[in-house]
């Protein structure tokens, strides 16, 4: 990447004060652009699912892969239920999707319950493994909770073979006016297939590890026995190590790297497969070079710019996410590692600038929690609005969760030592729901972005990329109206 003009700017940048100017390109299609990562890790698009409690859990983990991205499970979870949730995802097809299932003697009230999880809004009533209806969302409207689902499931199904051609698949679903076909392996339910993602499967590749599972990532803090830590993650079967702390330029990091990379070696000695680690959050050269140096392979860039986060706000400390990536990326390449761009996206466009910058992946929170796959429970507003609670992994609330094993007196004074909000709505978009929505405006986006710098793959795009920088009305001025002004 190279500054207009080739003037450096003398300031640190935000998202919004660069923009990128078209170069001559050879790049006729969107889809001629190659977006899997140069991090090595194996994603196929440039997008990570926060570590954040209220984002990622197995759904969202395992839509993440199908798609191409991977989504990290967070550091407040039991061993044994990120062990759980590991295996799910790795039993997870990766291209039909992973059914919600009721019986028929279920109450509405568990339909209604598991529906809000996937945003096709249908759920399979099975017995023994078999389909014998279909609920949607609709046939459960003013229906007493207490209904058993055998009372309103339809049992006249259209059904597809394992073996189906996707494009007969799409075919038949539009034919009968369908959303969603239950899958069937000999007479038992395999998953389930969508019209969008039956698309999506010829445009995305999933994230995949050497054993042809889909790919999850898993995060240890830096407090605590970290060696038993990341030796359970591993031997649970995560594909990357994420060491995580709001404060990655530190003595304990350094320590927790030390035990992680112990981990690490005697995994690869033996699986013989080396698991990549990602450590951060930084935002200098210098937290850089001790972090590469420690044995991380992946530095994750970012302080204050989440939008759960408050760091800036309390202590002033953090750095605009733009130069914060283009400097540790610079820095990175002649280290033999990569980075990851961790928070401040909120538009497609802060994406493709922070691969311009140099990042190989880039990290998504909050954007993704208010989507049916968060890990978050579906509410609903006094207006009838659908949402879902965020959290910063700072806040009060987070705090609390992971200290729950201290004393009442420890957790009541580190809780005052609080930086994020605890309680934020975010809504869902009526006409992007799921995380798949969102996740196709983004890679749209990008991928056109690559075309307007004549750039065919991410390692293209970031020597190709001229950026600019703009004032407060030049960003204002290309944001789009929905109504007249």
């Amino acid at each position: 990447m190279k500054f207009l003009n080739d003037v450096t700017p003398a300031h640190d940048l935000t998202f919004n004060d660069v923009f990128m100017v078209p170069s001559r390109s050879s790049v006729t299609s969107r889809l001629d652009v190659d977006l899997k990562t140069p991090d090595n890790i194996g994603t196929t698009i440039p997008l990570v699912a926060s570590n954040m409690t209220a984002v990622t859990g197995r759904r969202m983990a395992e839509t993440m892969a199908r798609r191409g991205g991977i989504a990290i499970i967070p550091q407040d979870i039991t061993q044994a239920a990120v062990a759980d949730m590991i295996a799910k995802v790795k039993a997870a097809h990766p291209v039909f999707e992973t059914p919600i299932t009721v019986s028929p003697d279920d109450a509405v009230a568990s339909a209604l319950a598991l529906i809000g999880k996937r945003a096709h809004g249908a759920a399979v009533v099975v017995e023994n493994g078999t389909p014998v209806g279909v609920v949607n969302l609709r046939d459960l409207h003013e229906v007493d909770r207490f209904t058993r689902i055998s009372e309103v499931m339809h049992t006249e199904m259209v059904t597809v073979s394992a073996d189906a051609d996707l494009r007969d698949v799409f075919d038949k679903l539009t034919s009968r006016h369908l959303n969603m076909v239950p899958v069937l392996d000999g007479d038992q339910l395999a998953g389930v297939l969508t019209r969008k993602g039956v698309l999506r499967s010829a445009i995305y590749q999933p994230a995949l590890d050497p054993s042809g599972k889909l790919l999850v990532g898993g995060a240890i803090g830096i407090n605590g026995d970290v060696r038993s830590k990341a030796d359970a993650l591993l031997e649970a079967g995560t594909d990357v190590l994420v060491v995580d702390t709001a404060h990655g330029h530190q003595e304990k990091m350094i320590e927790a790297l030390a035990h992680s990379v112990a981990a690490r070696d005697a995994f690869a000695d033996q699986t013989g497969r080396r698991i990549q680690i990602v450590a951060g959050n930084i935002v200098s050269a210098r937290g850089v070079d001790e972090l590469v140096a420690a044995g991380a392979d992946i530095i994750k860039v970012g302080v204050g710019p989440g939008a759960m986060c408050t760091t800036r706000m309390m202590t002033g400390v953090g750095r605009p996410q733009f130069s914060a990536v283009l400097e540790c990326a610079r820095t990175v390449t002649d280290l033999g590692a990569t980075v990851w761009a961790d928070g401040g996206v909120k538009y497609p466009r802060d994406v493709a600038l922070a691969l311009a910058a140099g990042a190989a992946n880039v990290m998504i929170g909050s954007w993704f929690a208010g989507t049916h796959e968060s890990a978050g429970d579906l509410m609903q507003d006094s207006n009838g609005k659908f949402y879902k609670e965020s959290f910063g992994m700072a806040s009060a609330r987070a705090v609390k969760n992971r200290t729950k094993d201290a004393s009442a007196f420890d957790r009541a004074r580190m809780a005052l030592f609080e930086e994020g909000i605890s309680h934020s709505k975010m809504f869902l978009d009526a006409d992007r729901p799921g995380v798949e929505d969102l996740i196709d405006g983004i890679i749209s986006g990008v991928r056109s972005s690559f075309t307007y710098a004549g750039s065919r793959n991410i390692e293209e795009f970031r020597e190709r990329a001229i950026v600019g920088v703009q004032s407060a009305a030049g960003y204002d001025e290309g944001r789009p109206r929905e109504s007249s002004w």
